[in-house]
C-alpha cells in the first residue's frame, strides 16, 4: 500500500467573513499543494468560524437577546449553501491542485423549507473536484443547539479516494459509538476528526478512534482569539488577543500513538506522511468490523429512510 502525505490547516478563518476566509483558504491550499500533500483538512465550521461565543458569553442564551440575534444573522449571511458558489470555488481549487479537501462549514439552506436553519457540516471533495460527501452533524453539542439543526444519516459515508478510503465526523459525534461503528464497517482508512480545539479529552477521543478503527486520524483544532469576535460579543475579563480556541491538531496512527504530536497556540500547516500498510498490520489483533464484530451475536442497522 502507498504512503500518503496529508496536512491539517490550523489557521484562524477570517471570522464571520466568508469571502475573506475563502481567499485565505485558497492560500492555504496552495501552500499544502506546494508540499505535495494529497489531503488537506480544515477545522469544524472553518467557513466562517465556530460560534465559540456560545460558551463564553453568559448573555448569549437570554431570551430575545439582541446581540445574539444579530450575530446569528451574521453567521447565516457568512455561511455557505450546498451546492453553491463557494463550494464551486473549493471544487475548482481541489481540481487545480489535484488534492482532496475536507472542510468544516456553517451550512445554510438557501431556499424552500428550512431556509432559516444552519447546520454544522463537513464537505469532502476529491482530487478531481467532485463533492464526494456532505455530512451534517447528527446532534449539536450543548449550547450549539441554539444555532444548529439536527443532521441526518445521509452523510455517514466513507469516500473512495482511489487508493484509500476517507471518512469524517464532527466533535462529539466521536463519543457516539454507533456513529463510529458505521464508518468502521465501511472500511475507513483515514479519518478526519473536526474539533473546535483538541484539548485532553478530545485527544483521548481521537486516539481511541484510531485504535478502535485501526485507521489514521487527523485531529483538527482551530485558532480563534477574543479579538476576532464582534464588539457586541466581547467577553469581560478576557484580553484582546487571548486564544479562545488554541488548536491542538495532531496526526494519530492506527495503533493510537502520535505520528505528529499535538501543536497548540499557533497557526500552522501540520504535515505528515502516512504508511497505509500499517493499517493491515494493526488489524491482525483488532478489527471491529471483521473478526471482532461477532455478527452472530450483534445486528446493526442504519436508518436513512427518515431523512
Amino acid at each position: 500500500m502507498k504512503n500518503l502525505k496529508v496536512a491539517i490547516s490550523q489557521h484562524a478563518p477570517v471570522y464571520l467573513n466568508l469571502s475573506a476566509s475563502l481567499d485565505k483558504a485558497a492560500d492555504i491550499i496552495k501552500e499544502a499543494a506546494a508540499q505535495k500533500c494529497e489531503l488537506l483538512a480544515f477545522g469544524e465550521t472553518w467557513l466562517s468560524g465556530y460560534p465559540v461565543w456560545l460558551d463564553y458569553v453568559p448573555q448569549a442564551a437570554l431570551w430575545d437577546h439582541v446581540p445574539t440575534k444579530e450575530l446569528y444573522a451574521l453567521m447565516h449571511e457568512n455561511s455557505i449553501a450546498v451546492p453553491g458558489p463557494e463550494l464551486s470555488i473549493l471544487q475548482q481549487l481541489a481540481r487545480e491542485h489535484e488534492m482532496a479537501i475536507c472542510m468544516g462549514i456553517n451550512e445554510k439552506v438557501s431556499t424552500g423549507p428550512g431556509h432559516g436553519t444552519l447546520y454544522n457540516a463537513i464537505i469532502t471533495i476529491n482530487n478531481q473536484g467532485d463533492l464526494v460527501n456532505h455530512h451534517r452533524k447528527l446532534m449539536p453539542t450543548f449550547t450549539e443547539k441554539m444555532v444548529y439543526g439536527l443532521g441526518d444519516a445521509k452523510g455517514l459515508q466513507v469516500s473512495d479516494m482511489g487508493e484509500w478510503h476517507l471518512g469524517s465526523l464532527v466533535c462529539w459525534e466521536h463519543w457516539m459509538p454507533l456513529s463510529r461503528q458505521v464508518l468502521h464497517n465501511l472500511g475507513e482508512q483515514i479519518h478526519v476528526a473536526l474539533w473546535p480545539r483538541v484539548h485532553e479529552m478530545h485527544q483521548i477521543a481521537s486516539r481511541h478512534y484510531a485504535f478502535e478503527g485501526r485507521c489514521y486520524v487527523l485531529a483538527v483544532g482551530q485558532i480563534t482569539s477574543s479579538s476576532q469576535l464582534p464588539a457586541s460579543m466581547q467577553i469581560p475579563g478576557i484580553k484582546d488577543e487571548e486564544l479562545l480556541l488554541n488548536g491542538g491538531s495532531a496526526i494519530i496512527g492506527p495503533d493510537g500513538f502520535y505520528v505528529q504530536e499535538p501543536v497548540f497556540n499557533k497557526e500552522l500547516l501540520l504535515v505528515g506522511t502516512l504508511d497505509l500498510s500499517r493499517i493491515r498490520e494493526e488489524q491482525m489483533t483488532l478489527d471491529v468490523s471483521g473478526h471482532y464484530s461477532r455478527p452472530d451475536v450483534f445486528e446493526f442497522k442504519v436508518r436513512t429512510d427518515y431523512s
